[in-house]
């Protein structure tokens, strides 16, 4: 019974997000391309977002774990629970809104840090089947991008048409916070230089 009420919440909530999805096209993060798309179960997420700023900033924020909850709004708390060498062991919770309704996470991942240059990121635990996505910092013509590529399997059930738009928006916005903090702190060591 619980999960169907969660399944309830989460196609209202998918539901009310098709209404402002012409709003979240006026975004200033345009330039961030993402790319959802539902195989089955399984989603596929792709983006690809473009920042004016230093390699080592980009990695310092991408890896950031103990403060994110400062800088991506939709977390309430996250934080390294073990670091073995390269390879970290993360608790995050938060919540996803649309509307009046609220879906809560709670996860535990496994990452792994080639540094300055991927993070791999594998579920331990938590709200989803399965998640894993492999984040790159890479050097294009324009400038640095940092490309993130993967696939999870939420418990819940997601509408092929407008649950894809919803992740495609959540992430461009989430991305969107993590570029706002690169550049912020870019500006700051500027400032000491």
């Amino acid at each position: 019974m619980y999960r169907k009420w969660l399944e309830f919440r989460f196609l209202i909530a998918l539901a009310l997000a098709v209404l402002p999805l012409s709003a979240w096209s006026l975004s200033t993060d345009q330039d961030i391309v993402v790319h959802v798309q539902k195989h089955g179960q399984d989603i596929a997420v792709e983006v690809d977002c473009p920042v004016d700023a230093p390699w080592s900033v980009v990695w310092e924020v991408l890896t950031d774990y103990d403060h994110m909850a400062q800088f991506i709004s939709n977390l309430d708390y996250s934080g390294i629970k073990e670091r073995v060498d390269n390879v970290l062991r993360v608790h995050q919770k938060g919540k996803a809104s649309r509307g009046p309704l609220t879906l809560k996470f709670d996860n535990v991942r496994e990452i792994e840090l080639v540094p300055y240059r991927e993070i791999r990121s594998t579920l331990i635990s938590g709200d989803m089947k399965a998640s894993s996505f492999v984040t790159r910092i890479e050097e294009v013509a324009a400038g640095v991008h940092i490309i993130n590529s993967g696939r999870y399997t939420p418990n819940l059930w997601v509408p092929p048409l407008i649950g894809p738009a919803l992740i495609e928006a959540e992430t461009q916005r989430q991305f969107g916070e993590i570029r706002t903090e690169i550049l912020r702190r870019a500006a700051v060591l500027r400032a000491q230089k």
